[in-house]
């Protein structure tokens, strides 16, 4: 398999490190700026706990495997790394990636902490051995649905792909938006070019777009398209998954990325802890930080309590979930079962929609706080 080498040490076998298996997508078509800032986050909480010791005065060492955004590839790796004898597994972005990996980590006995991921059926049945950080896509999707309909918002277009990721939040709107008057027309991407979206969205007088793509193709064309077509001056463009978070929007689209809302997983005030993380994330990336780092960074915080209370042993591991209580970057993270989730979920991180300001592109706007 072609992934990137482990940090110095991470495979040291002498027993006088612990290690925690990261699964990050650091190359394409994996999402590259996700996956920096998410290993960003990670290794500074790995720093942070060996400075203060280690565990229980062993090192704590992330080995790390590039997932490039590919479901199998993902699945290896969770084999390779229990073989290495992590004691966890963290990470991963992408919704059907963390999903093979819960997977494999279910089958082999591994605990994996998920970091960012949000599709509600992470596993298809319930598990023990997986929790997860991110909120479901349940939740913050409704709450991305209930702005819409505040924001006068009732007949929305959405332009998707067909993954599993993106058929469940297009199923989410449509059954929440429904009961409340709201139509939801999808466009398959499949099949449309973007100009070609743009008369769809005349034809069907859709007062709202959301990009259910990945970023930047398609996202970005679609974008440039509809902004450029004078019929669609007054229509919203929306990303409920985020892709204007990251740097690269705003630099390949510039004034056509802003106004564009998403959800945001960051509280209005970060906790002092957070205020002092959110610092030195700033200056490891040299930007500013994303929520997916400060997800990273919370995953190893919480791993970090729980091998110094319950060891290194996997099954030790898992059955600490529902009595971690650690304080996070974003607020205090417990883990609970959640009706309809199958993993240990913490319930919940804060949502917000926000978007980039079109007089100041670097600044986020909050417009709505779930």
């Amino acid at each position: 398999m072609n992934t990137p080498p482990s940090p110095p040490g991470g495979e040291r076998t002498d027993g006088s490190s612990i290690t925690i298996g990261a699964l990050v997508p650091l190359t394409r078509p994996g999402l590259v700026e996700a996956g920096r800032h998410l290993l960003a986050g990670l290794e500074l909480a790995v720093r942070e706990v060996n400075e203060a010791g280690g565990i229980v005065g062993r090192p704590l060492e992330l080995v790390v495997r590039d997932t490039a955004g590919d479901p199998q590839r993902a699945a290896a790796a969770v084999d390779e790394l229990a073989r290495l004898g992590v004691a966890a597994l963290a990470g991963e972005y992408h919704s059907v990636v963390a999903r093979a990996a819960a997977a494999r980590a279910d089958a082999l006995g591994l605990p994996f902490l998920c970091s960012s991921a949000v599709l509600d059926a992470l596993t298809e049945q319930p598990t023990e051995w997986v929790a997860r950080l991110a909120p479901a896509q349940s939740h913050g999707w409704r709450i991305y649905a209930d702005f819409l309909l505040d924001a006068g918002h009732s007949r929305i277009a959405v332009a998707a792909e067909p993954t599993v990721y993106w058929a469940s939040g297009a199923g989410i709107l449509r059954d929440h938006l429904a009961p409340r008057g709201g139509t939801v027309l999808e466009l398959d991407m499949r099949a449309l070019a973007p100009t070609a979206v743009c008369d769809e969205l005349v034809d069907h007088r859709a007062t709202a777009l959301l990009l259910l793509v990945g970023s930047p193709e398609p996202a970005v064309p679609i974008v440039r398209s509809v902004r450029r077509d004078r019929r669609l001056a007054e229509i919203m463009i929306g990303a409920p998954a985020g892709q204007p978070e990251f740097a690269e929007w705003a630099k390949l689209l510039g004034d056509d990325g802003a106004a564009v809302p998403f959800l945001r997983y960051l509280p209005e005030r970060l906790t002092p802890l957070g205020a002092r993380v959110g610092a030195a994330l700033r200056e490891r990336l040299a930007e500013a930080p994303s929520f997916v780092a400060f997800e990273g960074y919370d995953t190893v915080a919480v791993l970090a309590d729980v091998l110094r209370s319950h060891g290194t042993d996997r099954a030790r591991i898992a059955e600490s979930w529902p009595r971690v209580a650690v304080d996070g970057t974003r607020g205090q993270i417990r883990f609970s079962r959640t009706p309809g989730i199958s993993v240990w979920q913490w319930a919940w991180p804060p949502v917000q929609v926000v978007d980039r300001d079109p007089a100041e592109p670097d600044r986020f706007r909050i417009l709505h706080v779930g």
